[in-house]
């Protein structure tokens, strides 16, 4: 709940300019990266179970803080922190995910894990729209807490004994070309592509709620039923598509087509001026973008790790989009303040385009 309505608190409860919330919020990309390297560091040397545990209780208690400040530097010093514990929870949930699975079903398992993912993104938004709009932000803060605390309880009484580092090893790793993810340049330039499309696709969660806020004149519950439709559709379609289209082996194909989709998406904002149902095409076009884009990008990243690099390629996948994260909300934010939404959208459109070039290239 608590990305997605940020930007709407810092601006309409803390009276924020757009571009101190946009500031603010690309500090959550900056823990992300933190925390997306110190996870992926422990989970090629760690139980992946006890890091998970240790990241839900601490993103919990971190984020219940929130309320009792409203210094901007303060905000952001806590949206750091709390990334950076929450996305520690990442790398080791996908290694545990990759040992779990085959190299036939591992897209599918992916798939099966982001389904989860956005079952809660389909509730969350929803639930949290109502909240802000009939409690106040007060109460989103704490009870999305609550839901961490939740989280790490069910891990530990469903997994006590559970072992997930099926590749833990007590010989040291050596960092070499052929293992190490900071050295495979391919990889670094796929995982470069990999943050221009998370800039444009999170103006999802950064601008866009602004400007369904501030131009479209849209409740907060409004807004939360149409992050929750992201989230419903994804759930709806995402494992039976990925599990016909993993048969014909395009990948590549797959992930370009979810770059162009993020160009209709952005289109139907510029001429809908504000129509619902403008807003309601522009979700399923932005969701379509992430079904056919982000499991294939995850596939490819556990497929390229070496044995006991799992963790460290699934860390800097994770990166990849907390530099996005960074430059999003700040981007996507000045944009608006300086030169309209609708300038801004239209940026976002040639990124896209320029995102789908360049993985059509690095197929190539």
């Amino acid at each position: 709940m608590v990305l997605l309505f940020a930007p709407l608190y810092y601006t309409s409860t803390l009276h924020f300019t757009k571009a101190e919330a946009g500031f603010i919020m690309s500090f959550f990309g900056v823990g992300s990266i933190a925390g997306s390297y110190v996870g992926g560091w422990l989970a090629d040397r760690y139980n992946q179970k006890n890091i998970m545990l240790f990241a839900l209780v601490a993103s919990g208690i971190i984020l219940l803080s929130i309320n009792y400040t409203s210094n901007k530097y303060v905000l952001a010093l806590i949206l750091f922190l709390y990334a950076l514990s929450a996305d520690t929870f990442r790398p080791p949930s996908s290694v545990a995910i990759t040992n779990s699975s085959t190299p036939e079903n591992r897209t599918r398992s992916i798939s099966l894990m982001r389904m989860a993912i956005n079952l809660g993104f389909s509730i969350g938004p929803a639930i949290g729209g109502v909240i802000a709009f009939n409690l106040g932000y007060a109460f989103l803060f704490k009870i999305d807490a609550a839901s961490s605390f939740v989280a790490a309880i069910i891990l530990f009484a469903f997994f006590p004994n559970k072992n997930f580092s099926s590749n833990k090893t007590n010989e040291k790793i050596i960092s070499t070309p052929e293992t190490s993810a900071y050295r495979d340049v391919h990889f670094l330039k796929f995982i470069g592509l990999v943050s221009l499309f998370g800039i444009c696709f999170f103006q999802l969660l950064a601008s866009v709620p602004t400007y369904f806020k501030e131009v479209c004149k849209y409740t907060e519950d409004t807004i939360g039923y149409l992050l929750a439709f992201n989230g419903f559709l994804v759930v709806l379609i995402e494992l039976p598509l990925v599990s016909y289209l993993e048969k014909f082996k395009k990948n590549n194909l797959y992930i370009m087509l979810g770059c162009i989709q993020i160009i209709f998406a952005f289109i139907f904002l510029i001429i809908g001026k504000g129509a619902l149902v403008m807003a309601v095409l522009y979700t399923f076009f932005m969701t379509l973008a992430e079904i056919f884009a982000m499991p294939f990008m995850m596939n490819y990243t556990l497929a390229r790790a070496h044995k006991n690099r799992q963790g460290q390629y699934s860390a800097l996948y994770s990166i990849g989009y907390g530099i996005s994260l960074i430059i999003a909300p700040a981007l996507g934010l000045y944009l608006a303040q300086h030169f309209g939404f609708y300038t801004s959208f239209g940026v976002f459109v040639c990124l896209s385009l320029v995102a789908a070039v360049g993985f059509y290239r690095l197929a190539r």
